[in-house]
């Protein structure tokens, strides 16, 4: 799938810049071409300069977490829910521990991270499963919300806007906190309703309940204000978590007398070893979608969209950001670079690059998921998996949208 993608960005490239020369007669455009892919050769690399110590930073500090307890202590604050939700995974079974590692990391924003533990949590998974080929239900409940990207504190998008330059690189944070509430959400509901899940239980009701209420309470809060003080609360709020985290994760080891210290450095070699492998996906990600660029195949697709929007009589600023939402369910790689792409071409504070950011803080790549942590443990059918991650999907980028033009239209 991800060959066939980055195959087809070079083959449409090339077959517009051979009709912008034949037919429109600019030669120039093959220059663009070449000298496009070291632009963005040079870009993939000056961005993963900051990715390896964002990535270091956080499994650090991830590290520090699971070896103060904190990781073992949600798992078990979390317990009962899992058995309503999971009821084929019996109380106390690794795979808790590994999906709530899952979900934390996830929730930091750490993609990269949550793969490599949800597919131990995939494996465990597998144990239970009387039927190797099929899905149970437990791995499509766990696949779909990896799908909608539990992503609380996005902390891969504050990076990215950081190194493009923003002012406030936290500016989207409560964006991207309203619209991967709505993804998941919906995926949850999703798969509730295929695999006749008891949401109403008085156990699930407590844990669901007051998270709904409190967004609920919160989103209200947030109606009463204007565009300038919702935008100041934003990077209030992103600040203010991202710092009381890693604290929190300090002073848990500290209590328990963690040399933590040691513990970081531990995780940060993880995260190091991590990073390194991402360069060539990256540099080819963005190559790619460089030549497309340069070519003129992008703009022309996305003038028609832009055309359709106007026609139905909406606003039409949203559509420069759509590339990262489409291909996004492919794969994450190049969504990231149509991100940093939508950044340089427009401005990092722009709207369509806001709107990009928040899709990409509050999508997942969708296929990719299924196809890894499917493929990791083999299974075949995949059952009600893939519509309820792409309705979640759906959810994700529509509601981005609209949380973009409330915040900053």
């Amino acid at each position: 799938m991800l060959n066939g993608l980055w195959l087809g960005f070079f083959g449409v490239a090339a077959l517009a810049a051979l009709v912008r020369w034949l037919v429109g007669g600019d030669p120039t455009v093959f220059a663009a071409l070449v000298e496009s892919l070291f632009a963005m050769a040079r870009l993939a690399v000056e961005v993963m300069v900051l990715l390896f110590g964002t990535l270091t930073l956080w499994l650090g500090f991830l590290r520090i977490a699971e070896a103060a307890g904190l990781v073992g202590w949600l798992a078990r604050l979390l317990g009962p829910l899992f058995r309503r939700l999971m009821p084929g995974v019996p109380a106390g079974h690794p795979a808790l521990g590994l999906i709530t590692m899952n979900f934390a990391a996830n929730a930091l924003g750490l993609d990269n991270a949550a793969t490599p533990i949800g597919l131990k949590a995939m494996r465990e998974l597998q144990r239970l499963n009387p039927d190797p080929v099929t899905a149970t239900n437990a791995q499509i409940l766990f696949l779909v919300l990896n799908a909608s990207s539990l992503t609380l504190l996005p902390v891969t998008i504050f990076m990215y806007r950081a190194q493009q330059g923003a002012g406030d690189p936290t500016l989207v944070f409560l964006p991207i906190l309203l619209a991967t509430s709505a993804s998941t959400l919906v995926g949850l509901l999703s798969v509730a309703v295929a695999q006749r899940l008891r949401l109403w239980d008085p156990v699930v009701l407590a844990y669901l309940v007051p998270g709904a209420l409190l967004l609920g309470g919160f989103m209200a809060l947030l109606g009463t204000l204007s565009a300038t003080a919702i935008a100041s609360l934003s990077s209030l709020l992103g600040n203010l978590t991202l710092f009381g985290v890693i604290v929190v994760f300090l002073l848990a080891g500290a209590i328990r007398r963690i040399k933590v210290y040691e513990c970081f450095i531990e995780g940060a070699k993880e995260g190091f070893d991590i990073a390194k492998n991402l360069l060539p996906y990256l540099v080819a990600m963005l190559c790619a979608i460089g030549v497309l660029r340069a070519s003129g195949a992008l703009d022309f697709a996305l003038g028609g969209l832009r055309w359709l929007v106007t026609a139905a009589g909406l606003d039409a600023r949203f559509v420069d950001a759509m590339p990262t939402a489409l291909v996004k369910p492919f794969s994450g790689s190049a969504a990231r670079a149509m991100l940093i792409e939508t950044m340089k071409s427009h401005g990092v504070d722009s709207f369509p690059a806001l709107v990009a950011a928040t899709i990409q803080g509050s999508t997942e790549t969708t296929f990719y998921v299924l196809a890894v942590y499917f493929g990791a443990v083999g299974i075949q059918r995949t059952r009600h998996a893939v519509s309820c991650a792409l309705l979640a999907e759906l959810a994700g980028v529509v509601a981005a949208i609209a949380v973009c033009y409330w915040f900053f239209g």
